[in-house]
């Protein structure tokens, strides 16, 4: 495919591993979920599958090597602070090419920049689950 020129979309920020490695995939990585009809139709331009499903809507998920870097809208960098599933965001992605030694090829998206309009804090998860006393519970 020719060189894919950079797509800016809207999205909700959701499963954020921008600073510690994901255990699954053993990258940093996010969701870009909820993409307009627009937002799809750009991306799948460049060559990218969208993949869709309940609660996330369309989405991609991009993935690094590095650390993802977050900014504010004033341009500032984010730092110390864990990014909740909801999070709005704005960012720009771009396509690369890879191909595995098993002889697998395909297009991946890349966060060239990745701007938070309205950051959800992550606060933990589920609530705290007090003691139970096994015996009492059974």
């Amino acid at each position: 495919m020719n060189e894919a020129k950079p797509v800016t979309v809207n999205a909700e920020m959701m499963w954020s591993n921008l600073n510690e490695v994901n255990r699954m995939s053993g990258k940093f990585q996010v969701d870009l979920a909820q993409l307009s009809k627009a937002a799809v139709e750009a991306l799948e331009m460049q060559g990218l599958n969208i993949r869709s499903k309940d609660g996330q809507g369309s989405y991609i998920t991009c993935k690094s090597s590095h650390p993802i870097r977050i900014y504010d809208t004033d341009g500032a960098e984010i730092q110390g602070i864990l990014v909740g599933n909801g999070s709005k965001a704005k960012a720009v992605i771009s396509t690369y090419d890879w191909k595995s030694p098993a002889g697998q090829a395909g297009r991946s998206p890349t966060l060239l920049k990745l701007v938070v309009t309205d950051l959800i804090p992550y606060s933990g998860g589920a609530a705290e689950v007090a003691e139970v006393n096994l015996e009492e519970a059974l």
